[in-house]
């Protein structure tokens, strides 16, 4: 077996062995997202919007959330309003621009939300712990860039790509 031959056997089994590990991970997230989901009441998907909205600098227009979760603006409107109904937010007008409508989160929902995730963040930073700097500067970029490609790959299936 030739050198050449040998790298490429090495890299399907690797790729294999990523492929299957990706999908394990994709799976228990989606399952954990679920369960934290369910302890705090919440749709997943509403879960993931209160996410992230505690990462913009500023409360944001409901087309905002729709462009943060993909979804359409009616979906969108209906999603805040079950997060308004279950007190995480509330609509308020732009002080600067009176036909824009805010979503601003609510502080005391927002850090009852935040003490859950204390919790479970401490087995997160101790998994973290084993890895050196190289490594959390790693895992960091790989995330950033798997945020990006879902997005595109989310516009692919949404836009009906993938049925053409």
């Amino acid at each position: 077996m030739t050198q050449k031959s040998e790298k490429s056997e090495k890299r399907a089994r690797l790729m294999a062995a990523l492929g299957a590990e990706s999908r394990r991970y994709m799976a228990s997230y989606a399952l954990f997202n679920q369960a934290l989901a369910d302890h705090l009441g919440l749709h997943p998907t509403d879960l993931q919007c209160l996410n992230l909205l505690g990462l913009e600098d500023a409360p944001v227009t409901t087309g905002r959330v729709a462009e943060l979760t993909g979804l359409t603006t009616g979906s969108a409107t209906r999603l805040v309003d079950r997060l308004e109904r279950a007190g995480y937010v509330t609509r308020q007008r732009d002080t600067d621009d009176r036909r824009k409508v805010l979503v601003v989160l609510e502080p005391a929902r927002m850090a009852e939300f935040g003490a859950v995730w204390g919790k479970l963040n401490g087995a997160w930073f101790e998994m973290f712990d084993a890895y050196g700097d190289d490594d959390l500067v790693l895992i960091t970029e790989h995330m950033r860039r798997t945020v990006e490609l879902s997005v595109g790959q989310i516009r692919r299936l949404r836009s009906g790509e993938l049925d053409a």
